[in-house]
């Protein structure tokens, strides 16, 4: 399935690519040609990168999922004003080949969606939590909170939330997308037992990051 966040960028790549394809059979010119293939080329990256496959959702109550594609950062242990002190931070990278669909890690009520304006270096830069453009969200659970921070990076200039202060998610849920290399950071309290380690290639609502 297409990720609904690409179909416009792909309607735009077809309207264009298609005239093109039609005119450099049409006439045989080579530079028609030459802007055919790169058209088409560029479409098949971007119908790849929009891809959004079906998941099995592991829906064990304990289990926090992962929120993204790609690999294990880094993890670490930070007081967090609203988790708790040492809570634990599992930063995820997501190449520009990885399902880049955000997902909850876990049910919850959203208690509030904050957007800090930033810098975009490197998302594998262990400094790009802290200046690079985020969106953060505040998730309640039981009697406490877990937190999940979309990181732009280099490329990624556009980061798409539907998180809404109030609403009630359901673990597996798709929370947004980030489009073209990226970071999601997943911020739990210090009572889970964490269940990866850094390195690990994690897939989004199916694999365990931490558990209760």
């Amino acid at each position: 399935m297409i990720a609904k966040e690409g179909r416009t960028i792909l309607f735009i790549l077809l309207a264009i690519s298609f005239p093109i394809a039609v005119y450099s059979h049409a006439s045989n010119n080579q530079y028609l040609t030459f802007l055919y293939y790169l058209f088409g080329i560029v479409f098949l990256f971007t119908l790849y990168f929009f891809r959004d496959p079906f998941r099995k959702v592991n829906n064990k109550p304990s289990c926090f999922v992962s929120p993204a594609d790609g690999r294990i950062l880094s993890i670490a242990v930070v007081n967090d004003n609203d988790v708790g002190p040492s809570s634990h931070v599992i930063s995820i990278f997501l190449n520009l080949f990885d399902v880049h669909v955000n997902r909850y890690p876990f049910d919850g009520i959203i208690e509030q969606v904050e957007r800090k304006n930033g810098k975009f270096i490197a998302a594998f830069n262990h400094g790009a939590a802290d200046v690079n453009e985020q969106v953060i969200t505040t998730i309640a659970y039981h009697s406490s909170r877990y937190k999940i921070k979309q990181i732009a990076g280099l490329i990624a200039r556009r980061i798409l939330c539907y998180a809404r202060p109030n609403l009630k998610v359901m673990k597996g849920d798709r929370m947004g997308f980030i489009r073209f290399g990226s970071r999601t950071d997943l911020v739990v309290p210090s009572n889970v037992t964490i269940c990866v380690k850094e390195g690990d290639k994690v897939k989004g609502g199916e694999t365990v990051l931490a558990k209760i």
